[in-house]
């Protein structure tokens, strides 16, 4: 009987582990909550590509309203609810001199497929060409947000970069994890791994960080993480009392991010 009584925390146990191993997809990746993207912005155009796999990605380019001397390309990666449509024009609002480039992840419609860790840093470079050979840019800028800086990331490491900028970045995905799940071995059941801290210690390209200091779901310890891991950091921000998600409406956000584009492209 006792022995029956001790089995039943630990099957308990074992089927918790079992629901976080198998849903953590839907987790990290909510395509069911994005929200439709709208027409798109005058002057802008719909872009397309193929994944490895064969699926059809689909995106969008702003044209830069006021473009400078030399043409400057941005290459957007929304967090893990974004609509990318919706994360292009908030930069292109954000920065105008700017040629800006997003794409729906896989899995994302009006993309093909199904979203990963694994698929969405696959995807990075072949949005990254696509990109360059449309706007022949003189500078081309990553900016993440949240899981995009993953990807972000993930891209400076494998193709040439003039600069990054992330936003509520991370180190890990199994940091943050394990920080998050103290009572699960988070970091074994991870099926998306994410290492920021890894793909950029070897990137010489400089880099802007802006984390939220009440952020929840990110904890501006996860950017300081990364902060020490990363060679070129032009620029380290903690927003007082922002948080992970209302940061974007946060007065001084706007600020931060004119002064890491300076910064960046300062170098």
């Amino acid at each position: 009987m006792w022995l029956k009584l001790l089995l039943i925390p630990i099957i308990l146990y074992a089927a918790l582990v079992a629901v976080v191993f198998f849903a953590q997809g839907s987790v990290l990746f909510p395509r069911g909550s994005v929200v439709a993207a709208g027409p798109i912005p005058p002057g802008a155009e719909r872009l397309e590509a193929e994944a490895p796999s064969g699926e059809r990605l689909r995106g969008i380019h702003i044209a830069a309203v006021s473009p400078g001397e030399e043409r400057l390309l941005l290459l957007a990666f929304g967090g893990n609810a974004w609509n990318a449509q919706g994360a292009a024009a908030y930069l292109a609002d954000l920065y105008p001199e700017a040629d800006v480039v997003a794409f729906h992840y896989r899995g994302y419609p009006p993309s093909e497929g199904g979203p990963s860790a694994a698929a969405l840093i696959a995807d990075a470079p072949i949005v990254h060409d696509l990109a360059v050979r449309r706007v022949a840019p003189e500078q081309t800028i990553a900016v993440g947000f949240s899981i995009g800086g993953g990807v972000a990331s993930a891209l400076a490491a494998g193709r040439r970069l003039d600069g990054l900028i992330l936003v509520t970045p991370f180190d890990s995905l199994g940091a943050v994890a394990a920080r998050q799940f103290r009572w699960l071995p988070a970091r074994l059941l991870l099926r998306h791994p994410m290492s920021p801290a890894d793909d950029l210690r070897g990137v010489d390209a400089p880099v802007a960080l802006i984390a939220a200091e009440r952020d929840t779901i990110i904890p501006p310890r996860h950017a300081e993480a990364l902060r020490r891991a990363t060679p070129n950091v032009v620029l380290a921000r903690t927003l007082p009392g922002a948080g992970h998600n209302d940061i974007y409406g946060d007065a001084a956000f706007h600020a931060a991010m004119r002064e890491a584009m300076a910064a960046v492209l300062a170098e």
